[in-house]
């Protein structure tokens, strides 16, 4: 598919306005949240890099934008190394990030089927598990059209 056939089947159950905003919300505190519980995982490598598994999934999540709109994946690749970022920060300064990912995940994922339950449609990741990656260019493509940048 192309990257317009994604975000036209994802922008298919959610047309609602409330549905879209809670999702404006949510899918970027999900996306954190994924990431900063990823990054306390320690990847094993056979060339003795220190990778973690969010390093690890943002490699292959980005390849995966590229493939789709490497412009998207541009400003997707930038919030991850802020996600990324603003984890390893909160590591390194002592906060439990695990269990403030696990809240914020919870929190956003039930704010996510509230307002799908408002809409009337399932989420899309249910037809497709690859949805869980478009989400997030979703929203980056509806902010680029906003500041009239092409992908």
């Amino acid at each position: 598919m192309t990257i317009h056939q994604w975000l036209e089947a994802y922008g298919e159950s959610h047309k609602n306005s409330l549905n879209k905003t809670i999702h404006w919300i949510c899918v970027p505190i999900i996306f954190f949240s994924i990431v900063a519980m990823f990054s306390l995982i320690p990847v094993p490598t056979p060339f003795g890099l220190n990778l973690n598994l969010a390093e690890l999934s943002l490699i292959f999540a980005s390849l995966f934008y590229i493939r789709l709109s490497w412009k998207l994946a541009l400003g997707a690749i930038v919030f991850a190394g802020i996600c990324l970022g603003i984890s390893l920060s909160l590591q390194s300064n002592g906060y439990p990030v695990f269990s403030i990912a696990l809240s914020l995940f919870i929190a956003a994922w039930i704010g996510q089927f509230y307002g799908h339950h408002v809409e009337g449609k399932k989420p899309s990741f249910l037809k497709d598990i690859q949805f869980l990656l478009i989400g997030p260019i979703w929203l980056l493509a509806d902010f680029y059209k906003k500041w009239k940048i092409n992908y």
